[in-house]
């Protein structure tokens, strides 16, 4: 039988802790000043409260009118979510207060702990949000007592069937590893200059995703973006040739690219490789197929113009459902948010062909990150998922010799095609022509020769086998006979 979760009401975090929290038990929220403690512990009671759960705040430090106030910014419901504000007023500061016998931990530890207990004791919440729990150390004579006082308080806590999200704010000169260990799970939220992330590292009675998992702060509150694991996902599908409908590219193939493999199209800059990839989702269009262009580098308006231009109608697909153009800015992702894009898609849209133009715009998105590991993870999933994948490689060099791919990602291709440059005489002139070819295939044979490939304003344009072209993987690709007056 399932065991009872409660939902955090961020549906990444959720799946992390698969499934959610516990029932009546005690976790720990660790994170430095903006990691996004309080916005999980908001979302936290909202979802109890449109559960119809009754759930408490409780504040040591930050006044709970201070709290509602972003609590609403943010789109929660904050006034049916209960506060005790225990923070500091400033009558504590103006007001002359002097302990002459006791200390101030002696003096003001019993208020504060009774106020807790009548709060709970009256409301009988569900949720409990405290922030934080190492404010107590400071009304705790040593840390002995702070331990014993900690545990008694969360033992008082899930005798009332309380599940209970407390915060730390611990560091390098006040640790909080005796929180650590008392809780029955931990939730580190971390954040850099370059992002945010959240890592489960204790979950008592459960299993959870391991790793580090990117977090975003929106206006909204908090998203979680699970890293991506491809092997938990299977779809059964038929490994069919998916057809370009240019017939000359689908006899180099030999019918085509097959469903759920991987196709690197290389080549350089303006050589044709996106317009190759849109052709294969044309096609896929015509049978009622959805697919998708995740594109870093162009905008939407230019692609869907240089589509008109070679008569790719990808406007008339777009408003038919059967092709979705994305223009994903790289510094704005992260790899586990643009995984999550990717999922989406697939899972939610049904898409049968994803486009991720280009391998060097993404790079871009790993931020100094292993780009082969992140990009495998992507491209095994969608595999998995029977989804045709083609991944556009721009290789640096106009000319020169040939280097597939430039970034160690040719083991991850079941197939790949490549378009260069070369140079030949037509009519004692010497032209700039291009040229298309198939390097590998894993699931079938496919055609040797090389063929001459025109992106023209009625679409592509594909030779038949082309023999006079030569030292296409060298260094001089070349073409046809020079006239006779260049051979003196």
């Amino acid at each position: 039988m399932p065991q009872e979760r409660l939902l955090t009401g961020i549906p990444g975090l959720d799946e992390l802790l698969d499934g959610g929290f516990i029932p009546g038990r005690a976790y720990l929220v660790r994170g430095g000043p903006g990691a996004g403690k309080t916005t999980l512990g908001l979302h936290f009671l909202a979802t109890g409260v449109a559960n119809g759960e009754k759930t408490l705040y409780i504040t040591l430090g930050e006044p709970a009118e201070q709290i509602r106030t972003n609590a609403k910014a943010l789109g929660f419901d904050e006034k049916s979510i209960e506060f005790l504000d225990l923070s500091p007023t400033s009558e504590f500061f103006t007001e002359i207060q002097t302990y002459d016998i006791f200390s101030p931990a002696e003096v003001e530890r019993e208020p504060t702990t009774q106020k807790i207990i009548d709060e709970v004791t009256t409301l009988k919440p569900q949720r409990v949000f405290l922030d934080a729990m190492t404010q107590f150390r400071y009304l705790s004579a040593d840390a002995f007592q702070f331990r014993k006082q900690v545990l008694s308080f969360v033992r008082f806590l899930v005798e009332q069937k309380t599940t209970v999200l407390f915060t730390s704010e611990g560091s390098e000169a006040a640790p909080d590893d005796d929180l650590q260990f008392m809780s029955d799970g931990i939730l580190n939220l971390s954040y850099s200059d370059q992002k945010r992330t959240i890592c489960i590292t204790k979950f008592r009675g459960s299993g959870f995703r391991s790793g580090y998992h990117s977090i975003r702060l929106t206006s909204a509150g908090m998203e979680v973006f699970p890293r991506l694991q491809p092997d938990a996902y299977k779809r059964v599908f038929v490994p069919e040739p998916v057809s370009s409908g240019i017939p000359a590219l689908d006899q180099l193939l030999h019918g085509g690219i097959e469903r759920g493999t991987i196709t690197v199209l290389s080549g350089p800059s303006g050589v044709g490789k996106t317009t190759i990839g849109l052709q294969f989702m044309k096609e896929a269009a015509g049978r009622g197929e959805r697919s998708v262009v995740f594109s870093f580098e162009e905008d939407v308006e230019l692609l869907v113009r240089r589509c008109h231009n070679v008569n790719i109608p990808a406007q008339t697909m777009i408003e038919r459902g059967t092709l979705s153009l994305l223009k994903v800015e790289p510094l704005k992702f992260t790899p586990d948010e643009f995984a999550y894009l990717v999922r989406q898609q697939v899972e939610q849209q049904q898409t049968s062909i994803v486009m991720i133009d280009s391998v060097s715009g993404y790079r871009l998105a790993v931020r100094g990150e292993d780009l082969v590991s992140h990009l495998h993870t992507v491209c095994k999933y969608l595999a998995n998922m029977g989804v045709t994948v083609i991944l556009v490689n721009q290789t640096k060099a106009f000319a020169g010799e040939y280097q597939g791919t430039e970034y160690g990602i040719s083991y991850l291709a079941d197939n790949v095609i490549f378009l260069r440059y070369f140079e030949r005489y037509v009519n004692s002139q010497l032209e700039l022509r291009k040229v298309i070819g198939v390097l590998k295939k894993r699931l079938s044979d496919f055609e040797k020769s090389l063929r001459e490939i025109q992106i023209t304003r009625y679409g592509i344009k594909i030779s038949e086998a082309t023999p006079e072209i030569r030292g296409i993987l060298s260094d001089l690709p070349q073409g046809g006979k020079a006239p006779e007056r260049d051979k003196l």
